[in-house]
């Protein structure tokens, strides 16, 4: 490929992985896990446990500190948050009572703010850092 048409690709990239990274991650993450866990009570929690979502949270970090610090903080925040409510609205949509939706909602919006977050601390600390060579 030409460099004239390598340059669209790259541009496309800080929007692309995590848009890509969000649903593999959940999947790899949560979307094997089914089974609600019974307490000796009676009631019922999962079927996630804290450590996959912060394995999630985790790998969705590292791609999403990688593509803000290529300076699109719109296209990581949009690419991420498309990427995780589709996997979201996948992995819950056959819930026959339709509250999944809401879920869904919440993990839109949880997106949508954490990683607006993180672009937003991933500018302040490359706007803050001198260049490299620069003398103090």
């Amino acid at each position: 490929m030409s460099n004239g048409m390598m340059r669209p690709l790259l541009r496309m990239l800080p929007a692309l992985v995590p848009a890509v990274v969000a649903p593999v991650a959940w999947a790899v993450w949560l979307g094997w896990d089914r089974q609600r866990d019974v307490r000796p009570d009676g009631t019922t929690t999962g079927p996630y446990q804290a450590w996959q979502v912060i394995g999630l949270v985790l790998t969705l970090l590292v791609a999403v500190c990688w593509a803000a610090a290529r300076r699109h903080p719109a296209s990581v925040v949009l690419g991420t948050t498309a990427g995780l409510t589709a996997a979201a609205w996948y992995d819950w949509s056959d819930d026959s009572t339709g509250l999944f939706a809401i879920g869904v909602g919440l993990v839109m919006l949880g997106g949508l703010a954490a990683t607006a977050a993180v672009c937003g601390a991933v500018a302040l600390v490359r706007g803050t850092r001198p260049a490299a060579g620069a003398e103090r």
